[in-house]
């Protein structure tokens, strides 16, 4: 992906930090736009379906950055994010194998249950046997 399809803002971190936060523009606001990437359709569309509130209807993703003191560590780790989401996008899930608990795991889960049940069976009213 080239560098020159991400947009850079530099905006002022919100939070804590006095005097240095207020003056300095060291937070980043990352923005691609999905459609311009050079990347195959199929790919597009699957960060499009991708459920995540960073990426809008319109196909822009907006990634903010304000963790560290500096323009330059935020931007990288604005990156960094922004190949995490995309990785996380692209790549398909493992598809689930249905499987069965073993009969030795059945019986001690019956088993269990019965044995709870004996302790608030026995919670009850003691009966009088004169």
């Amino acid at each position: 992906m080239p560098i020159s399809c991400i947009e850079f803002h530099a905006i002022r971190a919100s939070g804590p930090g006095g005097q240095h936060v207020n003056k300095t523009s060291s937070a980043v606001h990352l923005q691609l736009d999905i459609t311009a990437l050079p990347m195959p359709q199929t790919y597009r569309e699957r960060i499009m379906k991708h459920r995540d509130r960073r990426i809008s209807q319109s196909g822009i993703i907006t990634i903010k950055s304000q963790n560290h003191r500096t323009q330059i560590r935020n931007r990288v780790e604005a990156i960094a994010r922004l190949k995490a989401l995309l990785l996380e996008a692209v790549t398909i899930p493992e598809p689930r194998r249905a499987t069965r608990p073993s009969y030795g795991a059945v019986q001690k889960r019956l088993k269990k249950k019965t044995e709870r049940s004996q302790i608030k069976k026995n919670r009850g009213r003691v009966k009088d046997f004169d």
